[in-house]
């Protein structure tokens, strides 16, 4: 394959990868299933029509509104779809057609839905992160990313690093310093990158936090008893 051709085509399955990010987005957290049925308005209930459901493009002919009832469509719905995109084609760009590419495209779907569930919704569900910690357990062993030492041992710096900082944040401000849902998907992020890899994310997820946190209060968009989802400064370490 050539390989601009590569980075172009992977880049429009990223688009139509994200366009059903958006769908598990909207609909995991209500219980919905993400199948059935169709993509309608959340609005006025009518179906999209294909032509409508083009990732971006449809977004920018629609002027960001449902062509019936002309509510105003959220611009997470074309940025998750170009995140995913850029994820798809930088994982081809540094890895190629490798099994490495394959692993770690799931595991950015998985983050991708993560972070703006938490967003919205400041929870990390027990069915995303579960699910990706048996899925990813089973893929780099499979593929040989990683050993099942390395994964098991991803799993408990991942989990077990996250639950003792948990802990200790909690005896010294005397409240919950995180949810264990931060804990789960730090174990998901350990065996799919083993234990370097967790390790050095998770410093760098915290110093960002640490960084967003302080601008925010400075800028007084928060203070020190906010809550601030965790879930999106561990996916934006991680790659």
């Amino acid at each position: 394959m050539n390989f601009t051709a590569g980075i172009i085509l992977f880049f429009f399955f990223g688009l139509i990868f994200g366009s059903f990010l958006n769908v598990c987005i909207y609909r995991i957290p209500k219980g919905e299933s993400i199948i059935w049925p169709v993509s309608h308005c959340p609005k006025c209930g009518t179906p999209i029509k294909p032509i409508d459901n083009i990732p971006v493009l449809s977004y920018a002919l629609l002027g960001g509104k449902c062509r019936f009832c002309k509510t105003r469509i959220s611009f997470r719905y074309p940025l998750v779809e170009l995140l995913t995109g850029v994820l798809f084609a930088g994982l081809f760009l540094k890895f190629g057609l490798s099994s490495e590419t394959l692993v770690f495209s799931i595991l950015g779907l998985l983050l991708i839905t993560i972070s703006f569930i938490d967003i919205d919704y400041r929870l990390i569900l027990n069915k995303v992160t579960l699910p990706g910690i048996l899925l990813g357990a089973v893929l780099t062993v499979a593929f040989r990313v990683l050993s099942y030492k390395q994964v098991l041992l991803g799993f408990a710096i991942g989990g077990g690093g996250l639950l003792f900082v948990a802990v200790l944040g909690s005896l010294l401000f005397r409240k919950e310093s995180m949810g264990m849902g931060d804990i789960k998907l730090a174990a998901m992020i350990g065996v799919f990158l083993g234990v370097k890899g967790t390790a050095f994310s998770l410093l760098v997820a915290f110093f960002i936090a640490a960084l967003f946190s302080a601008g925010a209060m400075a800028l007084e968009k928060a203070d020190r008893h906010s809550q601030i989802p965790f879930g999106p400064f561990i996916a934006l370490a991680t790659f």
